[in-house]
């Protein structure tokens, strides 16, 4: 089956042909055509298995053969509403279809007037949108396709009275589409709710939900400022024949690869956004170990079929526990041992203990230690400091005292002291050791408790 099977708008047609889609994915076959018939329908998939494509690709087709004129995906985070947008803009954009990512954090005035104007797709958060029409400030915005994607994950945090308290705002006759990885009770009522007789597909299978148990797993918690500097310091100090790295957002992964590789590293990057041709290169080259480091989103976690990965390194953690599952199944394989390591933040101990819970995780706690040790780039540094350092006016006096000493050998002393000060300003501990994890993580815990709301969800009538 080929995406030619739908009949897809000629402009469609094309956004699918450059992004280098060939076959849709099973959750794309499987929803494209249900919501070409315009009926609501629930989804359970995965990130990572092409379903910003599955809905967005009919809802595209629909806006530019004129069926439909406004669309709303509601997404958990920031970051989820940037990508999708980004996603949309590139599938949608020789048809002229503009896309626009709302959230809090930033002022109103924008995307107010880009809703007034009349922008077909909008992509927000639940909190942001709900202030929009509660403060009256998109009256107007009344789309015909509503979709919410990663329900499990807006039910963790909070946004499912949110959502509700928005689809007072919109209109009845709408089509609804809703996207979970999980299906627990509270989205299911939701759907209810919701939902108009949808059709329900699922793209889940038994191996998506475990573990493989020939793979050690640690994470490390670390400030957010910190990652960077986390990320060099394991890849220096891990042993590992072939990694990959996996960061949330395409521009996440463009911008740590352009900055491992100013530092040395033999890298390559690889997301949606990458053209087919560029893309076959850039898997050919890694598995040929013409480059060891690979970083990447999550697409990869399906599309690449590597047997000789070592090392898996999660520079942020995933949005849902089974591409968790994904990322690091692309190590431990053909009865070979793997590593999995994930840099966590104090702000993700929730998703952290929802994959240690939902798949069975067994992730050790550890710490990175400063090592002391001075590369390349660290030598260049210290070089280019000692060749530009100012002369101390006291430096000809201190010379006189030291007039018996061989010059050179002299010049390796003082070089000597150099080096051993920056040797001890980077032995500085990144992120926190283990007692202030196990006080953070007993404090979450209590704060938790004393912040869980009793359970007020209200059944269909």
């Amino acid at each position: 089956m080929t995406f030619n099977a739908f009949d897809f708008h000629s402009d469609i047609e094309k956004g699918i042909k450059v992004a280098g889609f060939r076959e849709p994915s099973p959750i794309q076959a499987m929803s494209i055509p249900i919501i070409e018939q315009n009926q609501d329908m629930v989804g359970q998939a995965h990130t990572g298995t092409g379903k910003t494509a599955a809905f967005g690709l009919p809802i595209l087709d629909k806006i530019a053969k004129g069926e439909i004129e406004r669309a709303l995906i509601l997404a958990p985070t920031r970051e989820l509403t940037t990508q999708i947008s980004d996603e949309l803009y590139h599938l949608g954009r020789f048809a002229g279809i503009k896309t626009l990512a709302v959230y809090g954090g930033v002022g109103y005035g924008r995307q107010i007037a880009l809703i007034h104007k009349g922008v077909p797709i909008v992509v927000s958060t639940p909190g942001r949108l709900k202030d929009l029409y509660q403060k009256g400030k998109i009256d107007t915005f009344n789309p015909e396709i509503v979709v919410l994607d990663e329900a499990d994950k807006m039910l963790d945090m909070g946004f499912l009275d949110d959502i509700k308290e928005i689809f007072n705002y919109i209109p009845q006759n709408r089509q609804t589409l809703l996207f979970s990885a999980t299906m627990p009770d509270e989205i299911k009522d939701l759907a209810s709710m919701l939902l108009y007789h949808p059709e329900y597909i699922s793209v889940i299978s038994d191996e998506d939900e475990t573990t493989n148990n020939d793979i050690e797993q640690r994470y490390y918690v670390i400030n957010e400022n910190q990652r960077d500097d986390a990320i060099v310091n394991l890849l220096e100090s891990e042993n590992y024949d072939k990694c990959l790295i996996f960061c949330r957002m395409k521009r996440e992964v463009d911008r740590l690869g352009e900055y491992l590789s100013a530092l040395g590293f033999g890298v390559v990057a690889l997301h949606g956004d990458v053209e087919q041709i560029q893309r076959e290169q850039i898997v050919r080259d890694y598995r040929r170990s013409k480059v060891k480091i690979m970083i990447a989103t999550d697409i990869v976690a399906r599309g690449i079929d590597i047997k000789d990965i070592t090392h898996v390194f999660n520079y942020h953690i995933p949005f849902d526990p089974q591409s968790y599952v994904h990322r690091i199944g692309r190590t431990g394989r053909a009865g070979k041992s793997g590593q999995a390591i994930t840099l966590v933040t104090t702000e993700e101990f929730n998703e952290l203990k929802r994959i240690k819970k939902e798949v069975g995780a067994n992730m050790k706690f550890s710490v990175i230690e400063g090592n002391g040790l001075l590369n390349d780039t660290h030598y260049q540094d210290i070089s280019q400091k000692v060749r530009n350092f100012a002369l101390h006016d006291n430096v000809d006096t201190l010379l006189e005292y030291m007039r018996d000493c061989n010059p050179n050998e002299l010049l390796k002393r003082a070089l000597s002291i150099v080096i051993e000060h920056e040797t001890q300003k980077g032995e500085t501990n990144i992120g926190y050791d283990y007692s202030s994890v196990e006080n953070m993580l007993n404090q979450f815990e209590i704060e938790k408790k004393e912040t869980k709301k009793p359970n007020g969800r209200k059944k269909r009538t």
